[in-house]
């Protein structure tokens, strides 16, 4: 059932190609739906994290000419997530595919699908001897993602983006797509705008050849997202450029610190005027435009769900760890032990070679402990430096357990209540960058049936990768945002 869920929030409508020739611009529209609560349920994260990369650091600033910039027209599926038509082969056939920035690959499904892949088969299907330009690859390969693998082999071909043709890019041709999750999903491939170190097979991506074919004049590309719902255009991508009427005064920019993904240093976290204490020595984030919503670690995700009103399922496990364990938190935090060892020393957080073996269910209630614990620690940790009462700090830990995330990892609102919910900000090449409820609250349903769910979404990634923050269309509906791979950094400015 979960499997199904992290689909759902890729049933965006269908979309449709209009080219406007005016200053050179192309551009394509999307169509939209209704939100529905699965589709936020499973918004919080589509792949699973499996790269890591080193990366350079470089702080050029950033010129471009209008002239040359090429748009893609993006509409809003209801801020669940934004779609474009792309065309591949010779006459063009037409998919609807994501652009995400937080993959590299392009995919689309083939007409050679295996014969009982239904979800392959309900989808647009590639068919290279209907394209003149096709050329024979071969090469097989999976790839596999948070709601499921697909598998197939690699082709090559004309890719055309809006009015830019890439000539012999090379793709997947998916013959399997490995869950039910893809049946129901109304998107027919992935565009990747991620770096070539995470692409599967070493293959060059689009963006990639687009700069090496000189068909944009700057190595960037932009995103403005429309979080109006009942705007006709849902936001923009602009290739070799970007648009200033998307964004007001000037960019912050960060530089990437681990080529792949699109990732960056973050700094301190706010709820209302309040640190969560959490990333005050820098926390890993990617930009990633596959994902719905923003992720974090449990154990600040809990804090900022708690902070701003939203609950989860009462955890028993965490009132336990809370009345159990409090007090030794408490007691090695003041005789400075590391944070970080103290879930470690206390037996919660065992890492490392194991004797014995585990049951699932024994694996799992371990790991839901593990991350009470270290929500606990960071939470006390911070009420320490405000020089906070024991009696204090605990009554209010135990007030936090109620806002452990479901399972799912999302937590519900009070659609009522948002005019008095703080801000949430988030500090990103030391200035701050805030969200506010109206931008950070997903509602579903109307009327009676309206439901409010948090934007922000618990995620752990493992180590090496992670911790890793996800700032997904939540955040980049708020922010404008320019993905710069010539000097291989970051820029942030408020959406116009």
């Amino acid at each position: 059932m979960m499997l199904i869920r992290q689909a759902i929030c890729f049933c965006l409508l269908a979309t449709f190609l209009h080219p406007i020739t005016s200053s050179g611009l192309f551009r394509v529209g999307l169509k939209k739906r209704r939100l529905e609560l699965d589709d936020i349920r499973t918004g919080r994260v589509i792949r699973k994290l499996k790269h890591s990369q080193g990366g350079l650091t470089y702080y050029p600033t950033l010129g471009g000419d209008s002239t040359q910039e090429n748009q893609v027209i993006l509409k809003n599926y209801l801020d669940a997530q934004y779609y474009g038509v792309i065309g591949i082969g010779t006459p063009s056939q037409e998919f609807k595919v994501i652009f995400d920035t937080g993959s590299s690959n392009l995919w689309v499904p083939s007409i050679h699908c295996k014969l009982l892949d239904l979800a392959c088969w309900v989808h647009h299907k590639y068919k290279s001897s209907k394209s003149k330009t096709y050329t024979k690859n071969g090469k097989p390969c999976t790839i596999t993602y948070g709601l499921g693998s697909i598998s197939g082999f690699f082709s090559q071909d004309n890719v055309k983006v809006g009015g830019l043709v890439v000539k012999d890019q090379e793709f997947i041709e998916a013959t399997h797509e490995g869950s039910l999750s893809y049946l129901l999903a109304k998107f027919d491939g992935l565009f990747g705008l991620g770096f070539q170190e995470i692409s599967e097979g070493n293959a060059v991506p689009v963006w990639d050849n687009m700069v090496g074919q000189e068909l944009v004049k700057e190595k960037v590309f932009s995103f403005w997202l429309n979080r109006d719902a009942d705007a006709e255009t849902g936001g923009e991508i602009v290739f070799g450029g970007v648009d200033p009427a998307h964004f007001k005064g000037n960019h912050t920019y960060v530089p990437v610190t681990r080529k792949g993904y699109w990732q960056f240093n973050m700094g301190d976290i706010f709820v209302g005027d309040n640190s969560t204490g959490f990333c005050e020595q820098g926390c890993d984030a990617i930009m990633d435009s596959g994902t719905s919503l923003l992720a974090g670690p449990t154990t600040v995700i809990t804090q900022i769900n708690h902070g701003i009103g939203a609950t989860g399922v009462v955890s028993a496990e965490c009132k336990i760890v809370v009345s159990e364990y409090g007090e030794m938190i408490w007691d090695l935090l003041v005789s400075k032990v590391l944070p970080s060892l103290v879930c470690k020393e206390i037996g919660l957080c065992v890492f490392g070679k194991q004797t014995g073996v585990k049951s699932v269910v024994e694996q799992e209630g371990s790991s839901v402990l593990c991350k009470v614990c270290e929500m606990a620690v960071v939470w006390v940790e911070t009420r320490l430096k405000q020089k906070e009462t024991k009696e204090k700090v605990f009554e209010d830990l135990n007030k936090l357990c109620e806002s452990f995330p479901s399972p799912a990892g999302e937590s519900i609102i009070d659609c009522n209540n948002i005019q008095n919910m703080p801000n949430v900000t988030f500090t990103i090449g030391g200035n701050p960058f805030s969200l506010t409820p109206q931008q950070y609250i997903l509602k579903t349903g109307v009327g009676y049936a309206e439901t409010c769910i948090s934007g922000f979404s618990a995620y752990d990634l493992p180590p090496p990768t992670g911790p890793l923050w996800i700032l997904g269309d939540v955040f980049m509906g708020a922010y404008h945002t320019v993905f710069d791979s010539g000097n291989l950094q970051i820029g942030i400015a408020k959406t116009a």
